[in-house]
């Protein structure tokens, strides 16, 4: 069975020019997004959006701008879902307060998730995993440098 499985991302960049990204481990696998998850049924987009960061890193955000939808076809990695993802330009509203890493993967015990700032001079699309991600990485590379 096909079905759509949307998805909503918040682009957080702090006064720094550093970027939020997300380290996960679920279902077997490793990788590499931005904050961000899946759209509950009778959700909206921005509604979404917030409670995923209030879910993952406890701070409430303000909706910048839209950023990127996409735009070609992805099969989930975890199902046999086509993800439509959306993007979004955000603020937190709150100094995050997270333990924040420096490498990729170093989980907290007890936990599956780990965040860290990349610094927008350095992005590359071959850090983070999905091709969602990927393209829109390139755009931010495009947008802010």
């Amino acid at each position: 069975m096909s079905y759509f499985n949307v998805r909503v991302y918040g682009l957080l960049i702090n006064k720094n020019q550093q970027i939020l990204l997300s380290d996960e481990h679920e279902k077997g696998r490793f990788f590499t997004k931005f904050p961000g998850g899946g759209v509950e049924i009778g959700e909206g987009l921005i509604d979404a959006l917030k409670r995923e960061f209030m879910e993952e890193c406890n701070v409430e955000i303000e909706i910048l701008s839209h950023f990127y939808t996409t735009d070609f076809y992805e099969k989930s990695s975890f199902n046999e879902s086509q993800i439509i993802s959306v993007y979004y330009l955000v603020e937190a509203k709150d100094d995050l307060k997270l333990d924040f890493k420096n490498t990729p993967f170093d989980f907290s015990e007890g936990s599956e998730q780990s965040f860290r700032w990349q610094s927008l001079s350095t992005l590359m699309s071959d850090l983070v995993t999905f091709k969602t991600d990927k393209t829109v990485v390139d755009l931010i590379n495009k947008h802010f440098q």
